[in-house]
C-alpha cells in the first residue's frame, strides 16, 4: 500500500512537476545527462546577496518519470537552504528523497538532476564572491 502512495507521488512530480522552467537571471547552473534513459536534466539556482543560501531554483530537461519527478523533489527540497547544506547531501539522500526502491538503472535517472546540481555549484562562479545586483 505505502509502495503504491510512492509511486503515485512520482507520477504526480512527473505529470505536474514543480520549479520547472528557467530563471531570467540564474547565478548558477548545471547541467547533466543519462545516456542509458535519454535523461537530460538542467538546474539553475539564484541566491541570496550573500551567495550562502539558494532563494530560488528551476530545472528544465527531458527525462523519464523518475527522472523528472526527482528533479521536482529535488529542488522543493533545496529551495530556501543554505548551499553548505546543501553540498553534504548524499545519493542516499536522493533515493530516500524519491521514496521508492530504485534498480541500479533507474538510480542512475533519479541521480540526474542531482549531479546537475553538483555540477552548478562546483562551477567557478560558485566559489566566486557574490555579486551587487
Amino acid at each position: 500500500m505505502a509502495y503504491d502512495m510512492y509511486q503515485e507521488r512520482i507520477l504526480e512530480h512527473y505529470r505536474k512537476p514543480r520549479n520547472s522552467g528557467h530563471l531570467e537571471h540564474p547565478d548558477l547552473s548545471g547541467d547533466e545527462s543519462n545516456p542509458l534513459c535519454g535523461d537530460h536534466i538542467e538546474v539553475e539556482l539564484k541566491l541570496d546577496p550573500k551567495g550562502s543560501t539558494v532563494e530560488d531554483i528551476r530545472f528544465s530537461g527531458d527525462g523519464c518519470a523518475i527522472s523528472v519527478a526527482s528533479a521536482s523533489l529535488l529542488t522543493l527540497r533545496i529551495k530556501g537552504m543554505p548551499v553548505s547544506e546543501i553540498v553534504k547531501l548524499t545519493q542516499e539522500d536522493m533515493e530516500k528523497l524519491v521514496g521508492v526502491p530504485l534498480s541500479p538503472v533507474r538510480i542512475k535517472c533519479a541521480m540526474t538532476s542531482f549531479v546537475a546540481l553538483s555540477h552548478a555549484l562546483s562551477s567557478p562562479k560558485a566559489s566566486a564572491p557574490a555579486e551587487s545586483h
